[in-house]
């Protein structure tokens, strides 16, 4: 449980995949803090920090993996072989989105605690990453930038061509800031790793758990 098992993702991959909390719970187990394997969580125990920052390193590592890969896109045409890549790359920034906002939700569960978050739950399901990073010191105009444009990822530029009827400004607010910034990728994720490593600085401020 403790160590990856590939070949049981190949036998069951929607079982495997979804093993994160049981294989958590074993490690809670095997510390003297006694979980049944045999429960499902609640929402309250899928609210725990450790399981949300693991989450966003695994999107992190994803979005590393995919920024690294250069596919040869040779099973598709060649006139579609760009926009293949454009769209591989998009993938790529959408999972930077989502590995950031998982750590920032996981660092407000910890800044609030697991009962008052849940209390305010509604105010936190989005994916706005410039209004998650509110409480961060020492945001630059250029980093809530980069958050701005990574939020258009997460919503609709990773997972689709289109932002949909009477959205089409985003489109353009991308090239638009993206040009006025000069961002380079070296920065975008170098700002993921700056908000990530935050978390080290929420534990230690954290009250004691709810």
């Amino acid at each position: 449980m403790l160590h990856p098992a590939r070949k049981l993702f190949a036998a069951d991959p929607f079982g495997y995949a979804a093993l994160a909390w049981h294989r958590w719970g074993t490690v809670q187990t095997n510390a003297g803090f006694p979980v049944d394997p045999s429960t499902f969580p609640t929402s309250r125990d899928l609210k725990d920090p450790v399981l949300w920052l693991a989450h966003a390193g695994a999107l992190c590592e994803a979005a590393t993996t995919i920024a690294r890969t250069v596919p040869t896109w040779m099973h598709m045409p060649v006139t579609a072989r760009g926009i293949c890549d454009s769209q591989f790359c998009a993938v790529a920034l959408m999972l930077v989105g989502y590995s950031l906002e998982v750590s920032l939700k996981a660092m407000l569960i910890m800044r609030k605690g697991v009962v008052d978050y849940e209390a305010d739950e509604r105010r936190f399901r989005h994916h706005r990453l410039e209004e998650l990073a509110g409480f961060l010191p020492d945001l630059t105009d250029k980093d809530k930038a980069i958050l701005r444009l990574l939020t258009h990822f997460t919503v609709w530029a990773g997972r689709y061509p289109d932002p949909g009827a009477k959205f089409e400004a985003d489109a353009k607010e991308i090239f638009d800031v993206s040009e006025r910034e000069q961002i380079c990728g070296r920065e975008v994720f170098a700002l993921a790793a700056r908000v990530m490593k935050h978390a080290e600085v929420v534990v230690d401020e954290s009250p004691s758990p709810k």
